[in-house]
């Protein structure tokens, strides 16, 4: 029954999902197909984007080392580039779990407590989630409502008790069967500060490194975001992406939505445009993240670990 159930949410979700993305490409078709995109290629924005989107890779990276240091737990920052960039690749297969999964067993293998190496990955999960609905809701117009708001920072206070409470954070952990996570001791607070600001940092880099993208592609005057919109647009399609687990790296999905909340701003066809260009600077750099942890030298890795 449970089986069912979720498979049945998920074909929910897919439907609402294809609604909301076809419907509103319909209802502007017209325009997408009269008003010709110009793009334009300038290379110092374009580098620049890519390079804060790699940035925000780094902070993501040392924040994750930060709650393992939370449980006592150490790990170098090269061993963890090569687990992070390796186990985000597992977000474009079926399920969505394969990322936190690959997390853990990596983290094992490198020396890291079971439980921690769990804990760690599903608690950097949640406070992204936590903290993008927070974004989210202040950032973008149609969500910017009291009760919305309301609900959203009560959303993301919850998610960061849940990971912070122990009786809380166990049932948390128990949604991730067969990976020991269920008896971590409590994590400290100073590590749950810093993932939550960190996590925070993250969303608002990647809305500059969009903004940044837009001006660097789109013709001249066509690109202009401000940084709340972009990062506001940016990070509800990608956690919309995120959690719609039918969709392999939240393809497809992730691009429908930001298209939706874009082309108000941009126009029907730039904001196409600028949706499939985001989904090509991400794919880009978690290519070159993934390169540099895979060429990185084993054995230097290793003697690192021991160290």
């Amino acid at each position: 029954m449970r089986k069912a159930s979720w498979i049945a949410l998920q074909v929910v979700l897919a439907a609402a999902v294809a609604y909301a993305v076809v419907g509103s490409i319909g209802r502007n078709w017209a325009q997408l197909t009269s008003t010709g995109v110009q793009l334009s290629l300038r290379p110092g924005p374009i580098a620049l984007a890519s390079g804060i989107v790699l940035t925000t890779y780094a902070l993501l990276i040392e924040s994750w080392r930060r709650v393992l240091a939370g449980w006592d737990q150490r790990i170098p920052f090269a061993v963890a580039t090569r687990i992070w960039a390796l186990s985000n690749l597992g977000r474009y297969l079926p399920g969505k779990i394969w990322s936190v999964a690959g997390m853990a067993v990596l983290a094992q293998q490198a020396g890291v407590a079971p439980w921690a190496a769990t804990g760690s990955a599903v608690i950097l999960q949640a406070l992204a989630i936590g903290t993008a609905a927070a974004l989210v809701a202040v950032t973008v117009p149609a969500a910017a409502s009291g009760v919305s708001l309301v609900a959203a920072f009560l959303f993301a206070g919850g998610t960061i008790a849940a990971v912070s409470w122990p009786p809380l954070a166990r049932r948390l952990f128990r949604l991730v069967p067969k990976l020991g996570a269920a008896d971590a001791p409590p994590l400290k607070l100073s590590a749950i500060a810093i993932g939550t600001a960190v996590t925070l940092i993250a969303w608002l880099a990647y809305g500059l490194a969009l903004k940044l993208w837009a001006e660097g592609t789109l013709a001249d005057g066509a690109g202009r975001l401000d940084l709340a919109t972009a990062s506001g647009a940016f990070t509800a399609s990608y956690v919309i992406g995120l959690i719609a687990l039918f969709a392999p790296g939240g393809i497809l999905v992730r691009e429908g939505v930001m298209f939706t909340l874009l082309q108000g701003t941009l126009g029907p066809g730039n904001a196409l445009a600028l949706a499939v260009g985001s989904r090509l600077l991400l794919t880009c750099t978690e290519i070159a993240a993934a390169l540099v942890g895979i060429t990185w030298p084993a054995r230097r890795m290793n003697g690192q670990r021991h160290d």
